[in-house]
């Protein structure tokens, strides 16, 4: 069966209960949509049942369907269905906003990023060997943000000693032993590492390697980087590191600071950075939807400021009377209500340097008479859900002096239009009639 023609499936519904909301891509053996469970955003994914033996395919998705990991995609159930005339199997996993490949097709990541988003993928990777288990697919594409982690998807995971499809060797992220042994833990350290060199430089270690020859890791690899995916990518599996030794590797290498390794002018249309604080979190694109790579907490992602700056965020602005009644001449037309407090967000400097012009954002806040947002939608969400993600999220915070009718206060009507600009944010406040 070919899955080209899949987006024609939309509004389908899967086994009676998942709709088919918006397609998200296809390959020849699959293809996944938006869907719902419950009242959540899931990620729904279909291949065809006669392509493989359907029974052990539900068996394996069930088992991973109960791994519990902080660092990997949870699958919620699966299925057999019907579309056209087509027989599918189908699960229902965790929805994931972007997935590490998105980066790398604009940038590289850097040092710091690379060790924060190798973290949470070899404690992902510890507890699957631990459980007996191998990923089988360490590739950008299936490094995930899902809300504020990064994760391994699980839908391929298999047993260690596990043959596997052979058919589906992905070429250099696969270990060269794969065409005639058994899956191992060794197989995706293997993988890690070709992934490793690729998160640094963008570009993939030849594919057509044999058991015989070794892969050269390009000088441009920073240490540790570069001692760790050579230790990966030794052609004996036996002779590669194990994941602990990674980590242990990892822990004892001192911190180094430098640029990334792809130009600072390659274009970043896709923005995704990784920033550390407890857990990885994938920032936004800046052309494309929300985030793999960011490890900046929901409580610092906001400053109470006017304009936020890179460096040192000042204390909260309350705009003075003079000002806020200025504010509401320009922005009202005399409707009476005024910004009495307002929150930006604080964006890393390092997610505005990916920014091109301006990435705008309008949000839409009603409040109550009492001068409190009492709900706040997108307007006009730009071309980042990421940024769209953090103007909504600020707005929520606002506060109004409401306008007087009848003497009394009453309720009004906002638009805030977020300006995100490499030098800063700007947002500008406009009362709507009513």
């Amino acid at each position: 069966m070919k899955f080209e023609a899949a987006k024609m499936w939309e509004g389908q519904v899967v086994d009676g209960k998942f709709p088919l909301q918006q397609w998200s891509g296809s390959s020849a053996l699959s293809a996944v949509f938006l869907t719902e469970m419950g009242s959540e955003r899931a990620a729904i994914k279909l291949i065809a049942a006669d392509t493989l033996d359907a029974n052990v395919q539900l068996v394996r998705w069930q088992q991973a369907s109960q791994l519990t990991h902080p660092h990997l995609q949870r699958l919620f159930t699966q299925g057999r269905c019907e579309i056209e005339g087509a027989r599918l199997l189908y699960v229902v996993k965790e929805y994931a906003e972007e997935n590490l490949s998105e980066i790398l097709c604009q940038r590289a990541l850097t040092i710091t990023e690379t060790r924060e988003l190798l973290q949470p993928v070899l404690d992902a990777l510890a507890y699957l060997h631990g459980e007996g288990l191998v990923h089988g697919r360490i590739q950008p594409s299936n490094i995930l943000a899902q809300g504020n982690q990064v994760k391994l998807s699980v839908d391929r995971v298999l047993g260690s000693g596990d043959v596997g499809d052979r058919t589906l060797l992905r070429g250099g992220y696969d270990a060269p032993e794969l065409k005639t042994e058994p899956l191992s833990p060794a197989a995706d350290v293997w993988s890690l590492g070709v992934t490793l060199v690729e998160v640094l430089t963008q570009r993939k270690l030849a594919s057509d390697q044999s058991v015989s020859r070794e892969l050269h890791v390009p000088e441009a690899v920073p240490e540790p980087f570069r001692s760790i995916a050579r230790d990966c990518l030794q052609s004996d599996p036996k002779q590669r590191y194990t994941i602990a030794e990674i980590q242990a590797r990892l822990r004892t290498a001192p911190p180094v600071t430098a640029p990334p390794l792809a130009p600072a002018e390659s274009k970043p249309s896709l923005a995704r950075l990784l920033i550390p604080v407890t857990a990885i979190l994938l920032l936004a694109a800046v052309f494309v939807g929300p985030k793999l790579l960011s490890h900046h907490s929901e409580s610092s992602a906001e400053h109470t400021v006017k304009t936020e700056r890179p460096s040192a965020a000042p204390p909260p602005v309350i705009l003075p009377s003079a000002a806020r009644r200025a504010n509401s001449a320009a922005n009202t037309a005399g409707s009476g209500g005024e910004v009495a407090h307002q929150v930006v967000p604080a964006v890393p400097q390092s997610a505005r340097n990916t920014i091109q012009g301006k990435v705008k954002v309008g949000v839409r806040v009603q409040v109550d008479p009492s001068g409190k947002v009492t709900s706040a939608t997108l307007a006009s969400p730009g071309p980042s859900k990421y940024f769209a993600k953090l103007a909504l999220k600020a707005a929520q915070q606002w506060q109004f002096i409401p306008p007087q009718a009848g003497g009394q206060p009453a309720p009004s009507a906002w638009l805030l239009r977020f300006q995100f600009g490499r030098s800063g944010t700007e947002v500008f406040p406009t009362q709507e009639r009513r």
